[in-house]
């Protein structure tokens, strides 16, 4: 590696490769590159293959200049072949005196720009690398902007079909929801949820997970989750419900081993209960006057794993005049500890709400996966969906 005069003197400096096999053309390249008072640090490889392998090494290069007639490879091969492994690399095309449209088929191949061997001086080659790398960033982080855009218009649509406005018409419950994808800037995963005030005059909810992440699975959350509505507004209750949802699932999933956990509540607040079918899922949290627990409920199987089986047995909790419900997925609780190597898990998960201050349910909640995700400080990516339930003073049975 070369470094330029001033290469330790602050200020911008250039990373350059330089890929040309004639050690006497490299020479003069050297030479152009200190003339022209850059800030470089210049490393030289003889054919595409060793060029690679640096590439490949991972440091960084801003810039790359490309003779197009090497060793393994030559012409627009050249630039096409450096591209695929730069991609975000400004790279200039080095030609020949006799190749007045090889330059100009380069630059319609990626490159950024053209110099012709015996014709560059200190001045051009200045402009050249400077204006490349300031085009090839500029191109990188308008392409970041538009994936970033796409990206944001698909997690839209996918929240729309994911997080859908909840059905009440009489119900005095209040309903909390939150769902986070797993990562900054990535899709939403499969986690679904809902509520629907159903023609009984109950509540009925739902959290789900499929499994996998990305959009094979969104969609399939996203199909469960109106497959969910609409059968419950026709009527469909627990096992058969469970049964119908399994069976598009089967049908939405193709050749693709994915299963989905989920939990289905009624809650009839005029009774004060709630009725549980859990489908390889985990227990809801209860929030009274003395405190948060875990509801023991019985455990059935999730969707998927065997079709027919149809095992969901109903659990029927008694509800407090005043309270919560707390349906999640394991994206709360499968983040660390903390510094411990430890998963927060329920336990841990209970003794954060038993820190938090009472407050609004929906402040409650967003202090709730505030905390976890500084506890995991990044190191998991699950998504991650919250449905909380609050109710008041229930009405007398008539």
């Amino acid at each position: 590696m070369t470094a330029g005069p001033d290469a330790a003197s602050g200020g911008t400096t250039y990373r350059i490769l330089l890929i040309e096999d004639d050690e006497g053309d490299a020479l003069l390249v050297e030479e152009l590159l200190h003339d022209t008072g850059l800030r470089f640090e210049l490393t030289t490889r003889a054919t595409l293959a060793e060029a690679r392998s640096r590439l490949a090494a991972g440091a960084p290069i801003d810039c790359i200049l490309l003779d197009l007639h090497l060793p393994d490879v030559s012409g627009i091969d050249a630039v096409a072949a450096v591209r695929a492994m730069a991609p975000h690399t400004a790279v200039i095309v080095l030609t020949g005196l006799s190749e007045a449209q090889a330059g100009t088929d380069a630059m319609a191949a990626g490159a950024q720009d053209f110099l012709v061997k015996g014709k560059v001086e200190a001045d051009l080659l200045h402009r050249t690398v400077r204006y490349a790398v300031y085009r090839s960033k500029t191109e990188r982080a308008s392409a970041e902007a538009q994936a970033a855009r796409l990206r944001a218009e698909e997690n839209a649509r996918l929240e729309r079909g994911l997080l859908p406005q909840p059905i009440l018409d009489t119900s005095t419950v209040r309903v909390t929801s939150r769902y986070l994808p797993g990562a900054a800037m990535a899709l939403l995963g499969g986690d679904f949820l809902d509520v629907v005030e159903g023609d009984d005059g109950l509540l009925h909810a739902v959290v789900g997970d499929v499994s996998g992440h990305g959009p094979d699975a969104a969609a399939l959350g996203v199909c469960l989750r109106i497959a969910w509505r609409s059968l419950v507004l026709g009527g469909h209750r627990g096992d058969d419900l469970l049964h119908l949802m399994e069976r598009i699932l089967i049908a939405e999933r193709g050749g693709r081993h994915m299963f989905a956990t989920c939990t289905l509540l009624t809650l009839d607040q005029g009774a004060g209960t709630a009725t549980l079918h859990l489908a390889g899922h985990h227990e809801p949290l209860l929030t009274t006057d003395e405190g948060t627990q875990e509801v023991a409920a019985a455990h059935g199987i999730a969707l998927g794993i065997l079709p027919g089986l149809r095992s969901w047995p109903p659990t029927v909790v008694a509800l407090p005049p005043t309270g919560a419900l707390t349906l999640y997925t394991d994206g709360l609780t499968e983040g660390h500890n903390g510094a411990s190597s430890e998963r927060l898990g329920v336990e841990g998960l209970l003794t954060l709400i038993e820190d938090l201050p009472p407050t609004d349910p929906a402040v409650h909640v967003d202090l709730l996966i505030e905390r976890t995700h500084k506890l995991n400080a990044g190191r998991h990516s699950d998504d991650l969906a919250v449905l909380r339930l609050d109710w008041g003073d229930r009405p007398a049975r008539p």
